[in-house]
């Protein structure tokens, strides 16, 4: 049972990551038992679990649905989402690894690659590249802590993260922000690139807004 449970949490995840669920979208229940074969058990458990994270809620007289944020909640959990970057990208600057170095810098070329041949075209295939770009600086600030909290903060907003790439010049000015913290990172440059990744991840109050309709 237990490891139903695990199989369908990490399917739900997945899906989130991969942008085929998104705020506001009700789980199908009968969908996933019927794919996975299990029985209603284990999929409540996994449910419970993503509402514990804060990812599903279940308002009264509708099935469980994905966290769809207000306006207040986004600037709330973009405020601590940003922080927790930061201090990540800050971390990363006084522990870089040789290996994660590599890794890091073929991210932010491969990124930089991306904003040149594309320019504002496959805003999901450079969405991808990005949450590579995160994930491993992440994982350079050695706090396996820090990457836990910054992943399930992130999961609440990636639609929106991902919508965002779909407005004029916005991939190129990531990669060119990507260069600008990796190199940061490189020399480290712990204070300054802490500034540099809160504001790199932040959106003002008008953006939210906009996010926030376009994603209904």
């Amino acid at each position: 049972m237990a490891g139903q449970t695990e199989t369908l949490l990490k399917s739900i995840l997945a899906g989130i990551d991969r942008g085929e669920l998104n705020p506001g979208d009700v789980i199908d229940e009968t969908s996933l038992i019927a794919k996975y074969g299990v029985s209603r058990t284990p999929l409540r458990e996994a449910l419970l679990r993503l509402e514990a994270m804060g990812l599903v809620v279940r308002p009264p007289r509708k099935g469980a649905m994905l966290f769809k944020p207000s306006l207040e909640e986004f600037l709330a959990i973009l405020e601590v989402h940003a922080r927790l970057e930061a201090q990540a990208a800050g971390l990363a600057a006084r522990r870089l690894s040789p290996h994660l170095r590599t890794q890091l810098e073929a991210t932010v070329v491969a990124c930089e690659a991306h904003a040149r041949a594309q320019g504002d075209l496959d805003p999901d295939g450079y969405y991808q590249l990005n949450l590579a770009f995160h994930k491993t600086i992440g994982e350079a600030s050695g706090n396996p802590f820090l990457l836990d909290m910054i992943k399930m903060n992130a999961r609440k907003l990636l639609a929106y993260y991902r919508a965002r790439y779909r407005y004029a010049g916005t991939i190129a000015q990531s990669a060119l922000e990507h260069r600008e913290i990796a190199e940061m990172i490189y020399s480290g440059r712990a204070d300054e690139v802490e500034a540099h990744m809160e504001a790199h991840v932040q959106f003002d109050r008008v953006t939210v807004m906009d996010l926030l309709a376009a994603l209904g």
